[in-house]
């Protein structure tokens, strides 16, 4: 993500009040990563696997906290089961959208193909963020989201940001 779009993004997650990050960061996400863990306001917990991010953000949930997890969308397979299994306690996913329209590797093609499709199957709403102006609104209509509704969300990233 580039510098400015990543600032949006963590400035974002402040005006959100989420303060603790789960981190399998990629390439993609790696500026927010950076900055989120250069700033006193966030905890940074990296993580062997999404499924593990997942399950410390359900129990930061529990405990009372606000938590993301950071992450590219081919961990979205990886994190399926958790995210099946902990219905009713909201989980915030922010993804790199690898294999957006646009991307170039083949090998990105099918992560970009089947993240959408997952999505749906696993009744995780979600929105696609392309563009700078739309971070920090669709963050918050994320949490607004996931606290109404009691159920995971997912805000994917890519286009222009990347």
């Amino acid at each position: 993500m580039r510098e400015a779009a990543a600032k949006l993004f963590v400035d974002g997650l402040k005006a959100a009040n989420i303060n603790l990050l789960t981190v399998l960061s990629d390439s993609w996400l790696f500026e927010p990563h950076r900055q989120a863990k250069a700033d006193q306001f966030f905890s940074v917990i990296p993580v062997a696997n999404e499924g593990e991010g997942v399950g410390i953000c359900a129990g930061a949930w529990l405990g009372g906290k606000k938590a993301a997890i950071l992450m590219e969308n081919s961990g979205l397979r990886t994190a399926c089961e958790p995210l099946a299994r902990l219905q009713g306690i909201p989980v915030l996913l922010l993804m790199s959208y690898r294999g957006d329209w646009g991307d170039s590797p083949w090998w990105a093609a099918n992560t970009g193909a089947t993240t959408e499709p997952i999505l749906n199957a696993l009744k995780i709403p979600f929105k696609v963020v392309r563009q700078e102006a739309d971070i920090v609104p669709s963050l918050a209509g994320a949490v607004r989201t996931m606290n109404a509704h009691r159920s995971h969300a997912a805000v994917l990233f890519g286009g222009e940001l990347m």
